[in-house]
């Protein structure tokens, strides 16, 4: 099985934002979250919890958002 590019989720402390999803994005969210609970061993999470988490992993594998971002670095 391949693994999942999320690993345990670190305790942070969160800021609230709200966002709407699509019905099948939310299902996804819940069906990643059991895959992860899964490989990793530890509980299942909200999916609340994976959206930041898969934002970040996402931004910080974005090589042109990554340039741009230390570009703009003093």
């Amino acid at each position: 099985m391949t693994k999942l590019k999320l690993g345990p989720l670190a305790d942070d402390r969160p800021l609230k934002l709200t966002v709407e999803l699509p019905a099948a994005v939310h299902r996804d969210l819940v069906a990643y979250a059991a895959a992860l609970a899964a490989e990793t061993g530890g509980e299942v999470v909200s999916p609340e919890k994976l959206v930041s988490p898969m934002l970040a992993r996402f931004m910080a594998s974005d090589r042109a958002f990554s340039r741009r971002r230390g570009a703009r670095k003093d």
